[in-house]
């Protein structure tokens, strides 16, 4: 099947966008790796310093000629998706020397839940974590003793922090492991009904425990498909991953042996060998357009599309609001996963799960084939899925039917013909909803909107039962400069609750929504942000405001609005306390959120 002709005039577009930045970007990357292995510049002394603590490995670092393998970690036992990693750098030391090579855990990055900090202080950094993600993976790979990167990292900013430091030492190959989903605990939309009843008051905080506690149960990542599930879907669909890898579950044999084959496939294509693949290469215009219908056909994370600009950009390609629009006008919803559904991301990969979609997605044309990856050229590497015979991993071709026609589709007869996003633009600025899991019903929303400085404040106002009518909920100074962009998360519960009452419900902020979220119609992201001069400082309640998700517009329709005086907000205490301090000059420095909301690209 030929390309579609959506995706190629937006690949075309990106390409030409992006042409100056990506050659200066690609010349920097060439003379880098023309330098030659990275070690052979280092002096006596130096080396001395880096294989000081390796034992067996000293004098194959000092004297030989074998690939290094660097592996940037972003290891916590407090993320349940991360707590895996433990044991991943004894796992790929091993398969190294089984190779006659070194490895070396280069440095750690840190990573916070979401989950943790949701509603909490602590959220007001979450989005800048990924900037200092990308920043640590510098620093670690600034030793300068490394022939190619592996990379540790599932959660929400964590592998886009990662991309971003990948593509900056894009002369060496990257290679990312994934950990994998926790088994299935209790069903998401079970968790949720007891998380609607305990903010309505019909269940105590005991019973709210016991059902959180039976949801979030094991080490593995969150089985909804949030940010976290969403990156894994991205990184293999970008060629970053192993095929099939990226919903395994945690601590299996098939796990391990994807890890140890994963660090193999690593050293194989560093520059000493034959296979040269250097991240650079891997990450073009035609990577980050395949990531995008990945998205779009998967219902993921309104999150991504803060982070996919900011990603692509550390590697000379620049993406616009309007390039996610154009794709998901063309690209299948072929995935009901939680929120969108009742699944949860193992029984998406019991249902055919990446390789089918794929697989789908090439033969009708709505990805580039023609692609670079980290097992060879060609996306059709990736229809194939694992098998393990004798603790060793081999590819089979993927299942060319879904198991189950309510959680998974082919392209032919999807769950909606058109994708998860849609790009919003009006007299209030420019944002995203995600569309995936709102009812058709609720695509055009008009009402007078009540104004908002803090998330709290919108609970104190449920709990007062304030909310009688339909009403668009404007929570503002929610933008990267105003507090560091922190998700609404926990707003979710009111939403809906409202909505099921029979109300007509819309958010509206400069904020982010999670991942997870979906089923109450959310204009996130609006650009530029109320402390940004944008156009969300000049409502008042009462207003009318029309959010139209078909038409893709979000508008004030009460006429002079904008000839007000701006409201301001007392922003004095989202400056320090949970180490707020430290971000002063990224709130001050930070880009627009239709940009990527990025500080370091």
């Amino acid at each position: 099947m030929p390309l579609n002709n959506t995706i190629a005039r937006v690949t075309a577009r990106i390409e030409e966008r992006s042409k100056d930045m990506r050659a200066t970007y690609l010349d920097r990357m060439r003379q880098a790796a023309e330098e030659g292995p990275r070690r052979a510049h280092l002096t006596c002394g130096n080396q001395a310093h880096a294989y000081a603590a390796m034992g067996q490995d000293q004098d194959a670092l000092a004297t030989g000629r074998a690939p290094n393998l660097g592996i940037v970690t972003a290891y916590n036992d407090m993320l349940s998706a991360h707590q895996p990693y433990e044991r991943y750098p004894d796992l790929i030391r091993t398969a190294a020397r089984d190779s006659g090579a070194t490895a070396q855990v280069a440095g750690g990055v840190p990573a916070m839940c979401d989950g943790v900090t949701q509603g909490q202080v602590g959220m007001e950094l979450s989005l800048f974590s990924r900037d200092v993600i990308a920043l640590a993976a510098g620093v670690a790979l600034s030793h300068n003793t490394f022939d190619a990167a592996v990379y540790l990292g599932v959660c929400d900013k964590i592998v886009p922090g990662l991309v971003i430091g990948a593509a900056t030492f894009g002369y060496i190959p990257a290679l990312f492991l994934p950990a994998g989903p926790m088994p299935s605990g209790l069903p998401n939309d079970e968790k949720a009904r007891v998380r609607n009843l305990f903010a309505t008051g019909q269940v105590g905080r005991e019973e709210l425990m016991k059902a959180e506690m039976a949801s979030y149960h094991s080490p593995g990542t969150c089985t909804f498909y949030g940010t976290a599930n969403s990156n894994q879907m991205l990184m293999e669909f970008m060629g970053l991953h192993l095929p099939g890898s990226s919903f395994i579950n945690p601590n299996t044999p098939m796990r391990d042996a994807l890890t140890v084959a994963g660090a193999k496939r690593a050293l194989e294509i560093t520059a000493l060998g034959n296979e040269y693949r250097p991240v650079c290469d891997i990450l073009d215009a035609k990577a980050f357009v395949n990531g995008l219908v990945g998205l779009m056909a998967t219902g993921g994370s309104t999150n991504l599309v803060l982070h996919l600009p900011a990603m692509a950009r550390a590697a000379g390609i620049a993406l616009s609001l309007e390039d996610f629009d154009d794709i998901s006008s063309v690209t299948p919803l072929m995935a009901k996963v939680y929120p969108n559904g009742l699944a949860d991301v193992n029984h998406f990969q019991a249902a055919g799960g990446m390789q089918y979609m794929i697989g789908e997605l090439l033969e009708a044309g709505l990805m580039h084939e023609d692609v670079q990856t980290v097992v060879g050229t060609g996306m059709s590497h990736y229809t194939q899925e694992p098998r393990l015979e004798d603790d060793t991993v081999t590819f089979v071709e993927g299942p060319k039917k879904s198991e189950n026609e309510k959680i998974l589709r082919p392209v032919s007869d999807p769950f909606q013909t058109s994708g998860g996003l849609k790009q919003l633009a009006g007299n209030l600025g420019r944002g995203v909803i995600k569309i995936s899991a709102v009812a058709p019903e609720r695509h055009l929303i008009e009402a007078p909107v009540r104004i908002f400085h803090d998330q709290a404040d919108v609970k104190k106002a449920f709990q007062a039962g304030e909310f009688t009518g339909d009403t668009v909920i404007v929570v503002r100074f929610q933008g990267p400069k105003s507090n560091g962009m922190p998700e609404l998360h926990s707003l979710t519960p009111v939403l809906t609750v409202l909505q099921d009452r029979g109300y007509k419900m819309a958010l509206v902020t400069d904020g982010r929504m999670s991942g997870a979220s979906g089923k109450v119609p959310s204009a996130i992201h609006v650009s530029p942000e109320a402390a940004d001069g944008g156009a969300l400082a000049y409502l008042q309640d009462g207003d009318i405001v029309q959010l139209d998700a078909t038409a893709g517009t979000l508008s004030c329709l009460t006429e002079g609005f904008l000839s007000r005086k701006p409201a301001t907000a007392d922003l004095s205490g989202n400056g320090h306390g949970v180490g707020r301090e430290l971000f002063a000059a990224f709130r001050a420095n930070v880009g627009l959120s239709s940009d990527g909301a990025a500080v370091v690209v």
